[in-house]
C-alpha cells in the first residue's frame, strides 16, 4: 500500500489532547480542595478520596469491553463516547451545588469516570493509525501531553477558584464557577470531535500498519490476542513496572494536598502549585522521552533510567517534605515529577513495540488496569499510614514499591518487534 502521511495527524492527536486534558482535570479538581470539599459536604476525607479512586475502580472491569469496541469500530465511535460521557458528568456536577447533594457529585464523577475508560487507552493507537515511523513517539507523547496538562490545571485552578471560605452559600457559588467552566469547555470539545475527528487517514502512516490494515479482519481474534499478551513475558513485566510507576502518582496526586497541609497549614494553594510542578515537569520529561526514542529508539535503556530517576526522586522528596522550606518542595517536587509523570508515554510505546502487531489499546489497556489496581491499592494503603504513622512514613511505602520496580525493568528484553517490522518492509 502507498505510504504518506495526513495534515490532518496534527488535528487529530491535538483536539484528542484537548478533551483528554478536561477529563484529567475532573479527575484531580476535587483532590487538589479535598479539605475545601469535606467541610462543604460535611464528609469524611476518605469519601473525598474516593472520587479520585473511583476512576481507578471504573477502569478495571470496563477496559476489555471498551477494549473490544476500540477493534472492532476504531477510533472515531470511541472517541465520541468519550468526550460525551466527559461533557455529561461535567453537567451532572452543575446539580450538586447544596451541602446535602454530595451523591450527585458522586454520580456526575462516575461518569466522568466511565469517559476515562474510551480516553486512556487511545494515545498509543493514534501515534500508530496517524504518524510515521520517525514520528510516533513524539504523537504519542503529546496525546499523553493533555492528559498531563488536565492534572496541572487541576491543580493550579481549584485553589484560586474555590477559596477555604467559611460561608457555604459563597463556596457554592465558587464551586459553581470551576463546574459551570468545566462543562462549557468538554461541551465544545465534543461538538469539536463531532466534526473534526476522522477514524483514520486515507492512506497509513507506515509499513508497519500498512501490514496490519491489510490483514483480513476475519483473521483477527480478541480473545487470543488478550491470550498472545499474557503469555509475551516482556510484556507481562512491562505491565507490572508501568502498574508500580503509575500507581505510586496516582497515590501522591491524590493525598498530596492532605500531605502539603499537615507540613504547612493553610498553604491550599501552594500544594496545589507543588502538584502542579509535579505535572508541568513531568509533561516536559514526556516530550523530552518521546523526541528521544524516536532519535535512537532505545527504548529498554531508557525506560531503566527514567525508572532509578523515579525513585532517586521520591527518597528525595520523601525527606525533604517535612523541613519547613517550601521552596525546597518545589525543586524536589519538580525532579520527581520530570522522571515519574515523564515515564507514561515510555510505557505505551515501549509495550506497543513488544506486543507488534496486536493491538495498541488492548496492551495500553492491560498497562492502565495495572497502574488502576495498584493505584488504589497504594492510595488507600498510604492514606491509612499517613494517618497513623505520618506522611514520611507513607512516602516510604511507595519507595520500596518504586525499588521493586526498578528491579523488573532490569529483566525486560528489548524485543522491539514493530521496529522490526518497518525495517524487513523498507528492504523488501
Amino acid at each position: 500500500a502507498e505510504v504518506r502521511l495526513s495534515r490532518r495527524r496534527w488535528a487529530v492527536v491535538l483536539l484528542f489532547s484537548s478533551y483528554s486534558l478536561c477529563n484529567a482535570f475532573q479527575w484531580i479538581e476535587y483532590g487538589s480542595v479535598s479539605n475545601v470539599f469535606v467541610r462543604f459536604y460535611g464528609v469524611s476525607a476518605f469519601a473525598v478520596d474516593w472520587l479520585s479512586m473511583c476512576y481507578m475502580l471504573a477502569y478495571i472491569p470496563l477496559l476489555f469491553p471498551v477494549a473490544w469496541l476500540l477493534d472492532k469500530r476504531g477510533l472515531r465511535p470511541i472517541a465520541l463516547a468519550g468526550s460525551a460521557l466527559n461533557g455529561l458528568g461535567a453537567w451532572v456536577k452543575l446539580g450538586s451545588l447544596r451541602p446535602h447533594l454530595f451523591g450527585v457529585t458522586v454520580a456526575g464523577q462516575v461518569v466522568c469516570a466511565v469517559a476515562q475508560v474510551f480516553i486512556l487507552g487511545m494515545p498509543s493507537r493514534i501515534a500508530s493509525v496517524w504518524f510515521g515511523p520517525r514520528e510516533v513517539s513524539t504523537a504519542c507523547s503529546l496525546a499523553v501531553f493533555g492528559n498531563q496538562l488536565g492534572i496541572a490545571l487541576g491543580f493550579l485552578v481549584p485553589p484560586v477558584l474555590v477559596p477555604n471560605v467559611e460561608d457555604k452559600e459563597k463556596l457554592a457559588h465558587h464551586i459553581s464557577i470551576m463546574f459551570f467552566m468545566t462543562a462549557g469547555v468538554a461541551t465544545a470539545l465534543f461538538i469539536l470531535v463531532v466534526i473534526v475527528f476522522k477514524e483514520k487517514p486515507p492512506h497509513p502512516p507506515s509499513q508497519a500498519q500498512a501490514l496490519i490494515q491489510s490483514r483480513p479482519p476475519e483473521e483477527y481474534s480478541y480473545v487470543q490476542s488478550i491470550l498472545r499478551l499474557l503469555r509475551n513475558t516482556n510484556f507481562m513485566l512491562l505491565m507490572v513496572t508501568y502498574g508500580l510507576n503509575t500507581g505510586c502518582f496516582y497515590s501522591l496526586s491524590t493525598l498530596l494536598n492532605r500531605m502539603v497541609i499537615q507540613h504547612y497549614p493553610g498553604e491550599e494553594v501552594n500544594a496545589g502549585r507543588i502538584g502542579l510542578t509535579i505535572v508541568l515537569s513531568g509533561m516536559a520529561g514526556a516530550l523530552i522521552s518521546g523526541i528521544w526514542l524516536d532519535r535512537t529508539k532505545t527504548y529498554k535503556q531508557t525506560t531503566v533510567v527514567v525508572y532509578i530517576m523515579s525513585l532517586v526522586g521520591m527518597v528525595v522528596y520523601t525527606f525533604t517534605l517535612s523541613l519547613g522550606s517550601l521552596w525546597v518542595v518545589f525543586v524536589t517536587a519538580g525532579v520527581l515529577g520530570f522522571f515519574m509523570t515523564g515515564y507514561l508515554p515510555l510505557g505505551f510505546e515501549f509495550a506497543a513495540e513488544l506486543t507488534y502487531p496486536e493491538s495498541e489499546g488492548t496492551s495500553s489497556g492491560l498497562l492502565n488496569v495495572s497502574a488502576q489496581i495498584f493505584g488504589i491499592v497504594f492510595t488507600i494503603s498510604q492514606g491509612q499510614i499517613m494517618q497513623h504513622f505520618g506522611t514520611k512514613a507513607g512516602n516510604l511505602f511507595l519507595c520500596s514499591f518504586l525499588f521493586l520496580g526498578t528491579i523488573i525493568t532490569a529483566f525486560i528484553k528489548a524485543d522491539l518487534r514493530r521496529q522490526q517490522a518497518n525495517l524487513e518492509s523498507e528492504q523488501t
